[in-house]
């Protein structure tokens, strides 16, 4: 069995436990706010944190009232390729975009910003969603001599998936911890990120892996 207790090169990254993914949000994922305990717990276990927030402009490319008759949760073609265009969510300083009230932020290293360039989204911890470009933190884990990242928070499918493909990319060893997470599960998002993940040589566990 592998052993998944947390040791100096570890390090877990908390994504996105903001209001507006939490249920009344404006982007709301089923259940999101369960989460909220469990990785306070978590984080209580690991000596290094670090959490993402979305942090978009009030005028963000990937929002549906940017593109005139289209809906929320549709594909539209971006320079950068497909792009899900979602409600308005997580605009810079609003109450939506706050971390969670009862998420024990203070416990981070370093809080990530994504999201923020108007012209291309961002779901992932580590690359804009073209791919290319880097938002740093694989360079900063490096640094600090981190080898193995474990996931939790929102969404599965979206950035919590697409954070661990790249962390696999950038060489880390990734684990998702499945039920410190929720799923947005938009056609079939869901089964199609957990294949992904488990074909990037991703350890799929449970938080009780880590707690015992």
């Amino acid at each position: 069995m592998p052993d998944y207790q947390p040791g100096p090169t570890d390090c877990l990254v908390l994504v996105d436990l903001q209001y507006d993914f939490m249920p009344g949000g404006a982007l709301p994922v089923s259940d999101g706010d369960q989460i909220v305990p469990v990785a306070n717990r978590l984080a209580a276990r690991f000596a290094h944190m670090v959490a993402t927030q979305d942090w978009h402009p009030a005028d963000h490319s990937s929002f549906a009232s940017r593109h005139a008759g289209q809906a929320p949760f549709r594909t539209v073609e971006m320079p950068y390729g497909p792009q899900t265009l979602w409600p308005d969510h997580c605009v810079q300083g609003t109450a939506g975009a706050a971390f969670h009230v009862d998420f024990d932020v203070n416990r981070a290293e370093l809080v990530v910003r994504k999201g923020y360039r108007r012209e291309i989204d961002s779901y992932s911890a580590f690359m804009e969603n073209d791919h290319a470009t880097p938002t740093g933190l694989a360079g900063y884990l490096r640094e600090r001599g981190f080898t193995r990242l474990f996931f939790a928070g929102l969404a599965t499918d979206f950035c919590v998936a697409w954070s661990v493909l790249d962390a696999r990319k950038a060489g880390f060893e990734a684990v998702i911890l499945t039920d410190a997470c929720r799923a947005i599960d938009l056609d079939g998002s869901l089964d199609a990120a957990m294949a992904a993940m488990r074909q990037a040589g991703a350890a799929i566990t449970e938080s009780s892996a880590v707690l015992g």
